[in-house]
């Protein structure tokens, strides 16, 4: 009779393993998000480090006001991107041409993508579930 193996605590088991991957898989979907997109001592364009003087330091006259944390290089090329799209730019840099205008179009596409499933209602349900599951403090 020590041999019988009980269905429900088998059953309870393997339930209880299923609900711990699962949690597992919520909470490595929100770090990666995290973790990819809202480090703020980084280049949002090119991922290179940001010091906290950059964070501090006023842009260029001609910068403008913008929600993305850019190194001074990416800000510049950001800036020059806003220029050409208005119709603006400066015509010594040859290289801004059309595929780089393409570049920079689809990356604030991405970060508007990125935003706009963030502000999702699942991704919300997500995070939701994720604080209740949290003990208490």
């Amino acid at each position: 009779m020590t041999n019988i193996i009980s269905l429900d605590s088998k059953l309870k088991l393997s339930r209880d393993k299923k609900a711990k991957l699962i949690k597992k898989r919520k909470l490595l979907a929100v770090q990666k998000v995290f973790q990819c997109t809202q480090c703020s001592f980084k280049c949002e364009k090119c991922g290179s480090q940001i010091s906290l003087a950059h964070h501090i330091k006023e842009n260029d006259s001609r910068s403008i006001k913008v929600s993305y944390r850019f190194c001074e290089s990416c800000m510049e090329e950001f800036n020059d991107y806003i220029e050409k799209i208005k119709g603006k730019g400066d015509s010594d840099s040859y290289w801004h041409n059309d595929a780089w205008t393409d570049v920079w179009k689809t990356w604030v596409d991405y970060q508007n993508a990125i935003d706009r499933y963030l502000k999702s209602k699942e991704f919300t349900q997500l995070l939701q579930e994720l604080r209740q599951n949290e003990p208490n403090k």
